[in-house]
């Protein structure tokens, strides 16, 4: 599990540089200044929830006794909120109107939201953070 974290987060991590780059250089001629800065909030909460990805895997197993719930909430939460809001940046670009999908946005944000829930949960229920009782 651990690798596939790894490997989720780089290619998030590259996507968002990549993604990124062309908010800030292409995009500007393309659509309006309200649709760059959408765009640009998509590339930062992929890019937040990247580095939420290394930290979860570079936790312990022993804090967490399943990575598997949090990795998937992060990684359909990162594809239904950040990939929604490129699409709906770029709607004026496109021949269909992309603005009826405007509701997965906020689904994706629920999912980001749980991922961080579940990580709480599961640090606190943790015996790593828990002191010793001496007695």
């Amino acid at each position: 599990m651990k690798k596939t974290i790894l490997i989720t987060a780089c290619l998030f991590g590259m996507l968002a540089v990549v993604l990124g780059a062309f908010g800030a250089h292409g995009l500007k001629n393309l659509v309006d200044l309200d649709a760059v800065a959408t765009f640009e909030t998509g590339v930062r909460y992929q890019m937040y929830h990247t580095f939420f990805l290394f930290v979860l895997a570079l936790l312990p197993d022993s804090m967490l006794k399943s990575k598997r719930p949090i990795y998937l909430c992060v990684v359909i939460g990162v594809v239904l909120f950040s990939f929604s809001i490129y699409i709906l940046a770029l709607n004026d670009l496109m021949q269909f109107d992309f603005k009826m999908f405007g509701i997965v946005t906020p689904i994706g944000g629920v999912f980001l939201i749980a991922a961080w829930v579940l990580m709480f949960f599961a640090i606190m229920k943790s015996q790593v953070l828990k002191k010793k009782k001496v007695g």
